[in-house]
């Protein structure tokens, strides 16, 4: 679901990987369709290698979006640009042991705009992520017996 998604650091909104170019990487925004190269030395991070601090361990950021997506009940989540306060409590809300220390309000507002970019286009697909886990289930029953 998130393998070929960029968040490109500079640029706002997120980014479908198109191909590798010569000096970087060919990049199509969600937002405008439109291309561009985007240089070796950007700090681009593939959003399924993301990961939310918690109180007991690091939650990959497509387990955060299911947990807003269950919490909105497959809706929207609210505004990217609600007050401080409105986002944190949000965020406990969905994710109830975040650390409230090392996630800071710009992550979360990152985080929300990202799953609502990924809303809008129709991205978030968590039936892809159940047919893997169940196919590694069945061979892992296979090699059993």
């Amino acid at each position: 679901m998130l393998k070929d998604i960029l968040s490109i650091s500079g640029y706002g909104g997120l980014y479908k990987f198109i191909s590798q170019g010569r000096s970087g990487i060919i990049v199509e925004s969600l937002e405008d369709k439109k291309r561009m190269s985007a240089s070796v030395n950007a700090k681009i991070s593939a959003l399924e290698d993301i990961a939310i601090f918690t109180e007991t361990e690091d939650k990959p950021l497509k387990d955060v979006f299911k947990a807003i997506f269950d919490k909105e009940g497959g809706s929207a989540a609210i505004s990217h640009k609600s007050s401080s306060n409105e986002l944190k409590n949000y965020f406990e809300q969905a994710l109830p042991d975040y650390d409230k220390d090392r996630v800071y309000v710009s992550d979360i507002k990152k985080v929300i705009n990202w799953y609502n970019i990924l809303h809008k286009y129709e991205l978030l697909n968590f039936d892809e992520d159940n047919k893997d886990e169940k196919v590694k289930d069945e061979k892992e029953t296979k090699t059993e017996d």
